[in-house]
Formats: structure tokens, C-alpha cells, sequence
């Protein structure tokens, strides 16, 4: 059972869907596909997953609706984040709490509402996963069981992903992990007229420890500079593993010079760690550094980790153990 408490604490809440992830994050199949099943089966024209932040809903997922995020004030699913129960309006012009609501007597004139709290496992609601029909009606309970059983995947799935995003080797987000925080770094940057910088990391000649050593050699290597990169770099700063071999590093609110001396520092905290292959043998290493800061020309996560690479080309072919901005 969960704690009835958690209804209450708003503050616990918030950091429940902090810890999600989530907020921002491009469209996604999974989620796509529960809000499509919810229309067919159910048969309404809008189905929502929404997560409420301190001021808004917003919506990780829908169908037959334009908007991408409403006020907070003005959301059913503020009513039924406050409950452990679906929350069902039949006609939500014979509710007082929704007859005068905007989303009812204007787009997209909200009649017949369903939701279903999104539970996560600490027991805190999160958002909902809503069925909505422009006319009134009555969902059945069976309706509602099925919009239950959808809920549970949708809290499912965003629990995977967050686990999912997570290298197991080395504790680093995973490239779909890093390229969905990218993508939110991009927006955010962009909204506020902040600098952002991108450095790509190849560890030099990793295919001759391997080789030499063996791939548990390797995997140290790896764990090691992981480490080593968390550990010379700020806290804002954001570490993921793309490739084999090839890490990336976020730095938000840094221009290009200041990415650069970044690369540097990490570049130096690499080559004067020696790393502990077997009890007795350590290995020295080295890394190559390629820089870019987000500018007009940037339009995805992907687009930006292709202009890194380019200094990182010039980097390895240079000699290697060398940072280059773009």
C-alpha cells in the first residue's frame, strides 16, 4: 500500500517526477502507441499521458490534440492526481468544479473526462493517463480497467527508461540517455538565450589495450576514465557513453572558449592517471578531444554530436592526445 501521506506532500511529488526524467523529452514510441490504443479501444477522440509540473501539464504523449502543455489551474488532471482513484466525469458541464473551465467551453470543449493517476514506485502520482470525449458519456468499468491496466504500462515505461539510461559498465548515460538530455540542454539553452558546448572523448588506441591486455583490461580502462571524467568536470556537466570507446560530455552554460579549457583540464586529468589493469600492472592512457558550441545551425542532439566530430577527426589525425573546437 502507499502511504496516504503522499497525496499530500507536494514537495515529494515534484521530486518523484524530477527523478523521472522525463519532462521535455521528444516523443516516444511506447508512449505514442499506449495514447492510440486508448482512443481505439475506448473509443474517444483525445487520449493524453500528462505529467504535472509546479505550473503546468504537460504531455509526453497524445492524440487528437494540438496543444503540447495547458496551465495547471486549468487541468482535470490536478483533480485526479489528488486521489488513488480514477477520476471520472460523465459531463463535465454538469460539474461545478469544470463548468466554467476553459478546456470545456473552448478548444478542445473537454464533455466526458477518464483518468487514471500514474503511480510511481515510491507511491507518488505524477500525472495520468486520461481518455477524453467532446460529448458526454458513461465509461463503463471495464473502460476503466483497461485505461488501469494502460496506466501501469505507461509508469512502467518510464521507470525502464530511466534504468535503461544508465551504462551498466561504467555508470554513464547510455547514447539514448544522453541524447534525450541533450535534446531538453538544447531547449533550454535556446529559451534562455544561455551557451551550451559538446565534447566527444576517443580513448587513443583502445583497440591495442584490448588486444594486449584483454577485454577485462579494457573494461577497467573504461570504468577508469569514467571516473577520472566525472571527477574533473562540474556538477552540471553531463556524461554519457555513445560508442565503444566514445564518451560525450554536455557542458551547459559554457561558450566555446570555455569548453575548450574544460577539455583541456580533462585531457590532463586522463594522461597523468595511470590505470590499474591487474593487481600489479598499470597502463597509461591518453584521449582526444573534439568541441563544439551550440549555435542557429544545431537542429538535433544528433546534428550537434556530428559537428563534435569533426574536431575530433582532426584531434585523432593531429597526433592524438589533443583537444580541438570546431
Amino acid at each position: 500500500m502507499y502511504a496516504q501521506n503522499a497525496l499530500a506532500d507536494e514537495t515529494a511529488r515534484l521530486a518523484a517526477l524530477r527523478r523521472l526524467d522525463i519532462l521535455d523529452t521528444p516523443p516516444e514510441e511506447p508512449f505514442e502507441n499506449v495514447v492510440n490504443l486508448v482512443r481505439a479501444v475506448l473509443g474517444v477522440p483525445i487520449s493524453v499521458v500528462t505529467l504535472l509540473d509546479e505550473e503546468r501539464q504537460w504531455f509526453k504523449a497524445r492524440v487528437g490534440l494540438d496543444a503540447t502543455e495547458t496551465p495547471r489551474d486549468v487541468s482535470f488532471c490536478t483533480h485526479t492526481i489528488r486521489q488513488r482513484m480514477p477520476l471520472v466525469i460523465p459531463d463535465a458541464k454538469a460539474d461545478s468544479r469544470f463548468a466554467d473551465n476553459a478546456l470545456v467551453n473552448g478548444a478542445p470543449h473537454i464533455r466526458a473526462y477518464a483518468g487514471v493517476p500514474l503511480v510511481t514506485s515510491d507511491g507518488y502520482n505524477v500525472g495520468a493517463l486520461c481518455a477524453i470525449d467532446t460529448r458526454p458519456r458513461d465509461f463503463s468499468e471495464g473502460e476503466i480497467a483497461i485505461l488501469r491496466n494502460f496506466a501501469s504500462i505507461v509508469v512502467n515505461e518510464m521507470e525502464l527508461r530511466r534504468i535503461a539510461e544508465r551504462d551498466q559498465l561504467t555508470g554513464v548515460l547510455t547514447r539514448r540517455g544522453f541524447l534525450d538530455r541533450v535534446e531538453k540542454e538544447m531547449a533550454r539553452a535556446r529559451r534562455h538565450g544561455h551557451a551550451a558546448s559538446l565534447v566527444l572523448i576517443d580513448i587513443d588506441h583502445f583497440k591495442t589495450v584490448n588486444d594486449t591486455w584483454g577485454h577485462p583490461a579494457g573494461d577497467a580502462v573504461l570504468r577508469e576514465l569514467a571516473k577520472v571524467l566525472h571527477g574533473s568536470g562540474r556538477h552540471a556537466d553531463l556524461l554519457g557513453r555513445i560508442g565503444g570507446e566514445e564518451f560525450a560530455m554536455l557542458l551547459p552554460e559554457a561558450d566555446g572558449a570555455a569548453a575548450l579549457a574544460a577539455a583541456e583540464r580533462h585531457r590532463a586529468a586522463i594522461a597523468a592517471h595511470p590505470i590499474a589493469i591487474a593487481p600489479a600492472r598499470t597502463i597509461a592512457i591518453t584521449a582526444s578531444f573534439g568541441i563544439a558550441a551550440l549555435d542557429d545551425t544545431t537542429a538535433t542532439a544528433e546534428d550537434w554530436i556530428a559537428r563534435a566530430d569533426v574536431p575530433l577527426y582532426e584531434a585523432k589525425h593531429a597526433g592524438r592526445n589533443r583537444c580541438i573546437a570546431a
